[in-house]
């Protein structure tokens, strides 16, 4: 698309929802006020990931109140944010697609500088956290280590706190919605495409309402999926650490041995045999248990994947 014809472009956005009664309507109204001021017609998109308190019962009353403007699709229960995304994703309409929450975290102010990047040539404007006031310590630090882990294994520079708050041209949207992955991240799939980019720091706000749902469980998870999902170097890494663990643990078994029968143990160590051979199956097993859990990490991954399920179940859209 021409920078002409984005001047007329409609913008949809996309909003997973999980337990966010007390928010919708508040979001919803800041949204659309800031959107006329614009002057830039767009779709919103909420996804209902199976929420448990009334949100289903609230989408249903914006739809009602603008059947122009809302759309809202319910999943028949609770399978994740990603996959959740990925539903409002493949419905979309618009020139463009904005990705934010529901809990009013991801400022809209700054979607006109966004749009402005878009029109400019970008094709994914993409929201980087520098701060968050509701982040503790253990989530703070952790992210920071996922950035860490996600840099070395992918070989490649990796900015720390990128987020869902993103805008993406309909192109990129057309390629993503071709993958199939069922552990997926979605920021990290859009990354993969390429396309032409450019990154805009914000303070992620407060929520306005409620506790975020999204528990230090389903974090891990997610750091999880990104980190598997994203290279297969660490498999690479564990045998390399096999062979150094066998060549340390073999020249230090023979300098002791040395030391003990070869020349009587001048050092004054008193290393029993039993006490070595002891130590190194202990050391060993340990490393052989860590293996084989990275390795039991891919090979789930491939049996979910060869599943061949469905990434979510619709069971009401409007």
């Amino acid at each position: 698309m021409s920078k002409e014809d984005k001047s007329n472009s409609k913008i949809s956005i996309v909003i997973p929802v999980h337990n966010e009664t007390d928010n919708l309507i508040w979001h919803h109204d800041k949204i659309t006020d800031y959107f006329q001021k614009l002057s830039q017609p767009i779709e919103i998109i909420y996804v209902d990931d199976g929420s448990t308190d009334d949100s289903l019962t609230v989408l249903r009353q914006l739809k009602h109140s603008s059947p122009n403007l809302v759309r809202y699709l319910s999943l028949s229960r609770n399978f994740g944010k990603e996959s959740a995304t990925t539903a409002g994703l493949s419905i979309a309409k618009g020139d463009a697609v904005l990705i934010m929450d529901a809990d009013g975290q991801h400022p809209v102010e700054l979607v006109e500088q966004f749009i402005k990047l878009w029109h400019g040539g970008n094709d994914v404007v993409i929201g980087i956290r520098t701060s968050n006031k509701n982040e503790g310590v253990v989530k703070k630090y952790g992210s920071k280590l996922f950035y860490a882990v996600i840099k070395f294994i992918g070989g490649k520079e990796v900015i720390a706190g990128t987020t869902d708050f993103r805008l993406i041209d309909k192109s990129v949207v057309s390629e993503f919605n071709k993958f199939t992955e069922r552990n997926r991240v979605t920021r990290n799939l859009i990354d993969w495409l390429g396309f032409k980019r450019v990154e805009v720091p914000f303070e992620a706000a407060e929520r306005h309402a409620g506790e975020a749902t999204y528990s230090f469980r389903k974090l891990v998870k997610l750091a999880i999926n990104g980190i598997v999902s994203h290279s297969t170097r660490p498999l690479k890494l564990i045998a390399l650490l096999g062979f150094i663990i066998s060549l340390l643990s073999a020249g230090l078994g023979i300098f002791l041995a040395i030391d003990k029968y070869g020349f009587g143990d001048p050092l004054g160590l008193s290393v029993t045999g039993s006490a070595l051979l002891a130590l190194f199956v202990s050391f060993l097993v340990g490393i052989v248990l860590v293996c084989q859990g990275l390795l039991a990490l891919y090979l789930e991954s491939v049996y979910y994947e060869t599943q061949n399920r469905p990434l979510y179940v619709i069971k009401e859209h409007r």
